[in-house]
């Protein structure tokens, strides 16, 4: 019988959408979770309504090393995608930060490694591998800033500058899985991600900012820009990241060892403030946009170039961030979370 696909995070926003598209698709699933994020309760009990007894939900720490051992020595594919992923808890409680991004991984690679066949690793890294990009210069054009010399977008050849303890945890982590390749031969695909966004995202201050500032609109709340909201991201559709998720796995004897940057690309670069003024045409919503200090090292321009993803993938991003936002918003309705998440949303660090 052919084994089941294992997903580490599976049920956090990306984990439950890459889940459901495995199950639809007749593969028996792992979910491993620690559910401590706001919603995986409800993604799970949506997976299991939707799938049954193909879908194995595990209450499962990365931390663990055993538990991990026992999972990945079941699975014929490895999706890694659990992790700490807000750079202010990072800042708050590194140790913690480090145990779950780093250590966490090291266990799944070690998991992998001693078994007879290994299965293939596909880990989920992030733009914040890559720092300050002080070596890509930007400029203020008009409410704007673009990059002086980077119209395609940052590649993966671009330095690596781990700010942030969760910049450091997930870069080390990063550089495990590739050199796990190299050294003991692995089948891993490394995906350092931009700021995914769509359905069964559970918005908080620190991380899924889009899903957050539409929530906080639809229940009337005022929002916060960290910065001018000039700044600039390539927002992805989780529909399309799930797809190039899967094309890295079934590819994976050609593109292992690789790493790929996968966002929107540029023509879903967007400000924050574009971003907003569309959520408040969606949402009917007519609250106060406040500003408050650029947080350390944010960002103000990250838009990714996917021309790799594009030769090795054949993968490009086809939902248009109007499109997406739309559909997000139409969801949030839909499943009932209309409802306040905090006294003002806010945009931090724009992590993934």
């Amino acid at each position: 019988m052919k084994r089941p696909v294992l997903v580490t995070g599976g049920a956090g926003f990306v984990g439950s959408n890459l889940a459901d598209a495995l199950l639809q698709d007749g593969e028996r699933v792992i979910v491993a979770d620690n559910f401590s994020r706001a919603g995986v309760s409800l993604n799970a009990e949506w997976l299991r309504d939707q799938h049954g007894k193909r879908c194995r939900i595990e209450a499962a720490d990365v931390r663990d090393r055993e538990h991990m051992r026992a999972l990945v020595a079941e699975a014929g594919q490895v999706f890694h995608l659990a992790a700490q992923v807000a750079v202010t808890t990072s800042v708050d409680d590194p140790v913690h930060d480090l145990e779950t991004n780093l250590l966490g991984t090291f266990h799944i690679l070690e998991a992998a490694r001693a078994l007879p066949v290994p299965p293939p690793v596909l880990f989920t890294s992030t733009n914040k591998v890559y720092g300050g990009l002080e070596e890509a210069p930007v400029y203020l054009d008009g409410d704007v800033y673009r990059f002086v010399d980077r119209e395609a977008g940052i590649g993966e050849d671009a330095a690596l500058d781990f700010h942030s303890p969760y910049g450091c945890s997930k870069g080390a982590a990063d550089q495990y899985v590739r050199d796990y390749a190299r050294i003991y031969g692995l089948r891993t695909v490394v995906f350092r991600m931009s700021c995914v966004y769509g359905t069964r995202q559970f918005g908080t201050e620190d991380q899924g900012w889009v899903a957050h500032f539409a929530r906080s609109l639809l229940a009337g709340e005022p929002v916060t820009i960290y910065g001018d909201g000039c700044q600039v991201r390539d927002v992805l559709w989780i529909g399309d990241l799930v797809k190039a998720l899967r094309t890295a796995m079934h590819r994976i004897d050609r593109v292992s060892g690789e790493v790929f940057n996968i966002g929107g690309g540029p023509s879903n670069a967007v400000t924050v403030r574009e971003v907003i003024d569309r959520l408040m045409e969606l949402t009917g919503a007519d609250v106060p946009v406040r500003t408050a200090d650029w947080r350390p090292g944010d960002q103000r321009v990250y838009v990714s170039d996917n021309s790799r993803a594009g030769r090795l993938l054949d993968w490009a991003p086809t939902t248009p961030w109007e499109q997406g936002l739309e559909q997000l918003v139409e969801w949030l309705r839909e499943a009932d979370l209309v409802t306040p998440v905090s006294s003002s949303a806010a945009m931090g660090e724009i992590a993934d």
